[in-house]
């Protein structure tokens, strides 16, 4: 019994995945959906540049209409008229309004793509990526954590401005060809109302050419990520900043694996795709041969057979029929067009309709100083099997000078982040001068801070932009000598060609300077001297740094600190001595806390690492603790 049970209950589970698979089919969108997308990015469009499509499209009518008088209609009455014994004056007189109707229309028509079109795409460029932009800004961070939301923002900057072209041009082609499609067929079906049936073969075509172009979306989402892997090993070996790991021991051959690896699974999606693509292209090009051949065949026997059909019409049959089912065929693959448009414009409308978990307010507290206090703070990654921080309850005053320390991946950058309100809580609260974080206005709360990361990034700009975060203006060039001198970057750039208005990189200024990673660190430290924010954040400020210049960097943290709150993190527990607490962290908790003496007294995981380091640096633990 079980035997002829059990294939029963495999079929209902393959219907079921079916099913399940048909529902979660990202290309299965309904056709209200493809509508509306379309429809979204007209709306776009037209936004920014209310002429453009009206002028755009009526650029099309006109030159369809145009294109059948001049090719189908006027060739029937010269050929008619011509056997019907007419006068040639007739047949000219109609030839020669024409073509001045078409120069007129082509000498003001033709001047639109050249003169306002170009400023018209510019706009929209500008509207599509700074929409983009403004939202790529606004979410938060974990969603660039997390590779499917990262997968559909890389697509949506790929192909926003493109596809919102394409639709332009998709609609364009549909209107051009329903236009051309409507008077030839007009003209055909008063010729013989049976040629109309021909015209018709296309259309059984359509599914067949919706299928082709499901496959090739299908593909070129798998041909996405192949092409940013091969990027990525290409960027490996011609970057400055993978040179020297890549002349090291094997790594260029491992490179150059992922890149043959690659290559295979190109071949792969090839050996996948490739034969059905054939094979559908093949159907969908053969529907305007079959229908041009049939009715080509049929009006032939109509002229020569049974004389029902005059030799001008026999031509517009012979030089109609094609083009009808030409654009029959055009009409149907703009659907599929639209269709397939539509499914990357989802994309682009998920990343821009995502509401971020923390909302940016506008509207909030004026954030300042205050007592910062997290409490209960608990805090799990996308995709994490356990929290990366767990019951956090800490509480910093105004001027207090505060230390994280404990090994890497004890929470402790999380819990910056969490501070600047990069991340939202699980559980637990964040409260500023007694107020939830929340509350506060997003950019007043964050410029609240002056904050330096680890992995701090050196701009393609001139040394002082870099410092400054922003444009140089009237006033600011003593701002940044001075903050240069206090993080010991001064001396190195005033050596440059052009000080501080040295391009650093050389990606897009050959007289730019390559710094080394402690001056490049440097330069990035002296942005935490450029402001008066009420707190300060060091992450790892001085990895990069020789134990003389962290201690005066550090010396001249705390004097510019002094009214102001200092937050650091470092591995290197000399510099912990010189703050008023120290929060030792370990597997995402708050293990111990207190100042350096009372760490020590306590003998406990602080006491034990800080001796442990001692052992390496004890000249400069002796000079830290003179001058604390």
């Amino acid at each position: 019994m079980e035997k002829e049970t059990k294939p029963q209950e495999e079929k209902k589970t393959d219907k079921k995945a079916k099913k399940e698979k048909k529902k979660k089919d990202p290309n299965a969108l309904k056709t209200g959906r493809v509508l509306s997308n379309n429809l979204y990015v007209l709306k776009i469009i037209h936004k920014v540049a209310p002429s453009f499509l009206p002028t755009y499209f009526i650029w099309s009518v006109g030159y369809a209409i145009l294109d059948f008088l001049m090719n189908v209609w006027l060739l029937r009455e010269i050929v008619n008229r011509y056997e019907m014994g007419r006068p040639a004056t007739e047949v000219i007189g109609m030839l020669i309004a024409l073509i001045i109707a078409d120069l007129l229309w082509s000498l003001f028509i033709d001047t639109l793509p050249s003169f306002v079109y170009p400023r018209y795409r510019q706009k929209i460029v500008e509207r599509v990526q700074s929409e983009l932009f403004r939202k790529a800004s606004a979410v938060e961070l974990e969603c660039y954590e997390h590779p499917e939301f990262y997968d559909k923002y890389v697509k949506a900057m790929d192909n926003a401005y493109n596809k919102c072209m394409e639709v332009v041009y998709s609609l364009d082609g549909l209107i051009w060809s329903v236009v051309s499609l409507s008077s030839t067929s007009m003209l055909l079906f008063l010729i013989d109302p049976v040629l109309i049936v021909f015209g018709l073969i296309p259309l059984l075509f359509s599914l067949v050419r919706n299928k082709q172009n499901k496959i090739h979306k299908e593909r070129s989402d798998s041909q996405k990520k192949l092409d940013r892997r091969e990027a990525y090993v290409q960027r490996t070996f011609y970057l400055n900043e993978y040179a020297k790991e890549m002349r090291l021991g094997g790594m260029h051959k491992l490179m150059y694996r992922k890149y043959t690896d690659t290559l295979k699974e190109y071949k792969a999606l090839f050996r996948k795709y490739g034969l059905k693509t054939g094979i559908l292209h093949i159907i969908t090009g053969s529907d305007a041969r079959l229908t041009s051949c049939g009715a080509m065949i049929y009006a032939a026997y109509r002229t020569l057979v049974s004389h029902a059909m005059m030799i001008g019409d026999c031509l517009v049959v012979f030089n109609s029929v094609e083009n009808v089912a030409w654009n029959l065929t055009r009409v149907a693959t703009v659907m599929t067009e639209f269709r397939n448009h539509a499914m990357y414009i989802e994309d682009y409308r998920y990343f821009l309709e995502y509401k971020p978990k923390i909302q940016q307010n506008t509207e909030g507290r004026k954030a300042g100083s205050g007592d910062l206090r997290l409490s209960g703070v608990n805090f799990t990654y996308r995709g994490a099997e356990k929290p990366t921080l767990k019951n956090i309850n800490m509480e910093i005053h105004p001027g207090e000078k505060i230390a994280l320390v404990g090994h890497n991946g004890s929470g402790k950058t999380t819990l910056v982040k969490m501070l600047l309100h990069l991340y939202e809580p699980e559980t637990g609260k964040i409260t500023l001068d007694g107020y939830d974080i929340r509350e506060y206005a997003s950019d007043s709360y964050r410029d609240n801070f002056t904050v330096v990361f680890q992995d701090f990034k050196i701009f393609s700009m001139s040394v002082a932009e870099n410092v400054l975060l922003r444009p140089l203006a009237d006033g600011d060039e003593e701002l940044v000598a001075a903050a240069l001198q206090k993080s010991g970057a001064y001396d190195k750039v005033m050596s440059l060609k052009h000080g501080i208005k040295t391009t650093l990189t050389r990606e897009f200024d050959e007289e730019g300077a390559v710094l080394s990673v402690g001056e490049a660190q440097k330069v990035s430290l002296a942005r935490a001297f450029t402001n008066d924010s009420p707190f300060v954040i060091l992450d790892e400020p001085s990895s990069a740094l020789d134990p003389i210049a962290e201690y005066n960097m550090f010396k001249n943290m705390l004097e510019a600190c002094r009214e102001r709150t200092l937050i650091f993190i470092s591995h290197r527990l000399s510099s912990a001595v010189l703050a008023d607490r120290i929060f030792m962290m370990h597997d995402g908790q708050i293990l111990e806390s207190g100042s350096h003496e009372e760490l020590m007294q306590k003998n406990g995981r602080y006491a034990e690492l800080f001796r442990m380091q001692a052992e390496n640096y004890a000249e400069s633990e002796s000079e830290v603790t003179n001058h604390a």
